[in-house]
């Protein structure tokens, strides 16, 4: 399976330690090395990195690693494929344009027998059930709101609802974002840390790497790091409930539902 990143915060953060951790489970640490991406908004804009090769070993990732961007709203991937062949239109995470911004997609899981009707206004490039469920999600919300993004509160009841619907196909855990807030949905398997004042030392559980995160933040900083699984050893990551979709919000989770799944 594929394991996800996700980065939700209240001022424009960077996300280098953390996917410092990430990046090595990519062939290294562990067994996901079929190609791995990330995206970074910044305002309207949105910065997408995708490479086929191990994130443990892609210099493409050593460039990101090393060059500190900074974003309200991050997601990462690294890919153990299931559906699709290793390729770069299979790599995740996946983006597309719904009402004038960008929406960015990853997911973790496998979804058997799910080939949803398609009106041709959100296709697929690759071959993975996942670029299918994105597109899925992308169309019945246009279908839905037609022109106009919805209040969040709307948004989030129907993305609720279209993640319980496909996820009867299978494990459906994934990130979505458009700029201004994160989704997460827990189909099996994601957890989340809040980091904020007193800022402490946080040590990665991949590497021997630490850092006094009151050195290089301000007290009013909150950032939220949500994973597949703890990238640290000293932090107390809080376990998602299988089956909830959970938005976060300027570095917090702000509501949370079940989706019956």
């Amino acid at each position: 399976m594929c394991q996800l990143l996700g980065m939700n915060c209240n001022t424009p953060t960077d996300i280098c330690f953390s996917f410092e951790g990430f990046r090595t489970r990519g062939g290294l640490t562990d067994v996901h090395r079929d190609g791995w991406g990330i995206a970074f908004f910044e305002g309207p804009g949105c910065r997408v990195f995708l490479d086929v090769e191990p994130s443990a070993h892609s210099p493409v990732a050593g460039l990101v690693h090393n060059y500190p961007i900074r974003s309200q709203n991050v997601i990462a991937h690294i890919r153990k494929a299931t559906q699709g062949r290793i390729a770069l239109e299979n790599t995740h995470p996946f983006q597309r344009e719904l009402w004038g911004r960008y929406w960015i997609f990853a997911h973790n899981g496998n979804l058997k027998d799910f080939a949803p009707a398609s009106d041709g206004s959100f296709t697929p490039v690759g071959d993975t059930d996942s670029e299918r469920a994105f597109c899925h999600i992308l169309q019945v919300l246009r279908g839905r709101f037609g022109d106009g993004m919805p209040p969040r509160d709307a948004l989030f009841a129907a993305l609720a609802e279209l993640a319980a619907g496909i996820a009867r196909h299978g494990e459906f855990n994934f990130l979505l974002s458009s700029g201004d807030c994160l989704f997460a949905h827990c189909g099996s398997k994601l957890c989340y840390v809040v980091r904020q004042a007193p800022f402490a030392v946080a040590h990665l559980k991949d590497q021997d790497v630490s850092i006094d995160f009151s050195e290089v933040t301000n007290p009013d900083d909150r950032v939220a790091v949500i994973a597949t699984l703890p990238l640290t050893d000293n932090e107390e990551w809080t376990t998602l409930v299988p089956g909830t979709l959970t938005l976060f919000h300027d570095g917090l989770p702000v509501r949370s539902e079940s989706t019956g799944t």
